[in-house]
């Protein structure tokens, strides 16, 4: 099983980090045959806003040289991509508004149709809803498999795992991918 998990969060070590790692600890607990998880933090990654200048639709690819093509290669190939991001002001941080515009260059082809996602929210209190919102109609406009959405809330940093609700949203979404799990 291939996965890749995207952390959108300048915060090292911060709650969203610590519940995407949590959910390769999860995964990893199954003993899955051929279990990979490619981890980026996309804050540290060169990933350029979309130019919108539509080559992609003549190139098949971004023209923008950067690293989203190699984010972009792994979501492709992967079973199930998780997906995280703090939320900043009622909606997702930068790092994955700009992920998602590059991806229009995968849409006109429909390569991340049918891919099975999960997507991670975190927060102080309480707003996550719009950000989970925006999340899902990313995923619909590509045609994803929505598997679940895990909402973590704490207002310290990397304390998110003391909150047993969210330790149970993440079991629940990791049992959610057993169709996947046993297919790869």
């Amino acid at each position: 099983m291939r996965i890749v998990s995207i952390i959108g969060s300048h915060r090292k070590n911060g709650n969203t980090e610590t519940m995407l790692k949590a959910f390769d600890k999860e995964f990893k607990s199954l003993d899955i045959p051929d279990y990979k998880n490619k981890l980026y933090n996309i804050s540290e990654m060169n990933i350029y806003p979309c130019r919108s200048c539509l080559k992609c639709k003549r190139k098949d690819n971004c023209i923008i040289e950067d690293d989203f093509g190699k984010v972009a290669l792994k979501m492709i190939q992967s079973d199930l991509i998780i997906m995280g991001s703090p939320v900043y002001f009622s909606d997702v941080s930068a790092q994955i508004k700009a992920l998602f515009d590059r991806t229009y260059s995968l849409w006109h082809e429909k390569k991340l149709k049918g891919k099975n996602i999960i997507f991670v929210a975190t927060c102080a209190e309480y707003g996550s809803g719009h950000t989970i919102d925006t999340m899902r109609h990313w995923a619909l406009d590509h045609e994803m498999n929505i598997i679940a959405t895990v909402e973590g809330k704490s207002e310290k940093k990397g304390k998110v795992l003391e909150n047993e609700m969210t330790i149970k949203a993440i079991v629940d979404a990791v049992r959610a991918c057993d169709g996947i799990i046993s297919s790869t």
